[in-house]
């Protein structure tokens, strides 16, 4: 019993050490794709220097616990989260001296969408992950930590990838909640991500929303490097053939089908999104280039009352904030139900802080 009591000892003081400054150095990754501005890039570098020392100091502890075999998994994956982790910050370290510095800082944070991946799966046995992918306004709600966490072993709930690995274009990943009842309507989210984007990585941008507000998420991958803009849509009949099976087999509430999408994905959610044949029932496009003649080829019925959040970062350097003040113009025109917010400090970065927003106008201000 002794031995016992210690070997816990030795496991608490492990995860103790690592899981906190670990998940705070992820939630720094976050706050650093969010501020990345060009003019400021080295300064943001600078700004977070040193916030994965303690991760690089608790890791070997972690490590050399004595985990029992049944727990190799937990440690595992939470080794993989670190490693990424370190590797973000190492690669954004390097950042500050290359010639194309805001390149090199958006690859390093490929790997905190892969430190995510990671680490998801433990949120069902470790309170502090399981926290951590909430809104800040659940996470001390013991009734929907503990739900989510006797579902986490149900069939066809929780994080789910079809033909999305990294190297493969064209499949999804999705999320279903975990405390998922089949005898109750589901809102959908479709995110899209922006050009050279993966599925896989831009289904961490909405998990949280989701997860907290009992919400499905799919998250695509177009067929090519990024969306049809150009040339025969090859898109949109994929994006209909995975609604199509998710529909088939969880129970979706067609009044709230919400289509979103950063930069290419957010244009294409314009394209996708205003046909008269298409299913979806509001859309938010995010930091993203318009045409007027976007919206003067949709129909007066597709337009009329149509729900649409467009944001866009007042530092925008790719697609200046004229394209959304545009596409408001043209959009309530037309007779759509525009709602307009120009951040004054985004640049072309996805605004997370935006999402709990978008959440309140899809969902009518219901939690």
């Amino acid at each position: 019993m002794a031995e016992d009591d210690a070997t816990n000892g030795q496991l608490i003081a492990a995860m103790t050490a690592l899981l906190p400054p670990l998940l705070a150095a992820l939630d720094t990754l976050d706050f650093v794709a969010r501020k990345l501005h060009p003019p400021q890039v080295n300064e943001l570098i600078e700004h977070v220097a040193g916030v994965d020392m303690a991760v690089r100091d608790a890791r070997p502890q972690f490590e050399q616990a004595p985990w029992p075999e049944h727990l190799f998994p937990v440690r595992d994956r939470v080794l993989k989260a670190a490693d990424e982790v370190l590797s973000a910050y190492a690669e954004l370290k390097a950042a500050g001296n290359a010639e194309n510095a805001i390149l090199e800082c958006y690859k390093s944070l490929r790997h905190a969408s892969r430190a995510s991946e990671a680490i998801y799966p433990v949120s069902a046995i470790l309170p502090p992950v399981s926290r951590f992918f909430l809104e800040p306004g659940v996470r001390d709600d013991a009734a929907k930590l503990n739900a989510l966490s006797a579902g986490a072993d149900k069939d066809n709930t929780g994080v789910i990838e079809a033909s999305n690995e990294r190297g493969q274009r064209g499949g999804f990943s999705m999320y279903v909640p975990e405390d998922y009842d089949p005898s109750k309507q589901y809102p959908l989210i479709m995110a899209l991500h922006g050009g050279s984007g993966h599925g896989r990585a831009f289904l961490w941008t909405w998990l949280r929303e989701a997860r907290s507000r009992g919400i499905i998420l799919l998250s695509p991958t177009s067929r090519g490097d990024t969306w049809s803009l150009m040339g025969p849509d090859e898109d949109t009949p994929n994006l209909e053939t995975m609604l199509a099976h998710v529909r088939e087999r969880w129970h979706i509430d067609p009044e709230k089908l919400l289509l979103t999408g950063m930069s290419d994905g957010g244009t294409f959610s314009y394209v996708t999104g205003l046909r008269d044949e298409s299913p979806f029932t509001h859309l938010a496009p995010m930091s993203t280039a318009f045409h007027p003649m976007l919206g003067e080829m949709a129909s007066p019925t597709r337009l009329k009352e149509l729900p649409v959040y467009v944001v866009h970062g007042a530092l925008d350097w790719m697609f200046p904030s004229k394209f959304a003040e545009m596409a408001a113009e043209t959009l309530t025109r037309g007779g759509a139900d525009v709602k307009l917010e120009i951040i004054s400090d985004l640049s072309h970065t996805y605004p997370r802080e935006v999402n709990a927003r978008v959440m309140d106008w899809f969902l009518g201000g219901t939690h």
